[in-house]
């Protein structure tokens, strides 16, 4: 799934830093540009993944479970 996010990125000295304002708590560093995005990139996903599994822990049994596309 390809999803894309606003990423605010900022320069501090000798280091560039990074956050989404759409998924709290993402945030990213690095000495490049690119590998402080890099590093934004992962914390998303790794935040959007833990999401999606504690929002399925108590679905009822009888519940379906189906994908929807955005965008």
């Amino acid at each position: 799934m390809h999803n894309e996010f606003t990423a605010i990125v900022e320069r501090d000295c000798d280091w560039f830093i990074a956050y989404c304002p759409e998924i709290p708590g993402a945030n990213g560093q690095g000495k490049t540009k690119d590998e402080c995005l890099k590093n934004l990139s992962q914390a998303i996903d790794l935040i959007l993944e833990d999401r999606r599994e504690d929002a399925l822990r108590g679905i009822p049994s009888d519940a379906s479970q189906e994908m929807v596309s955005v965008g």
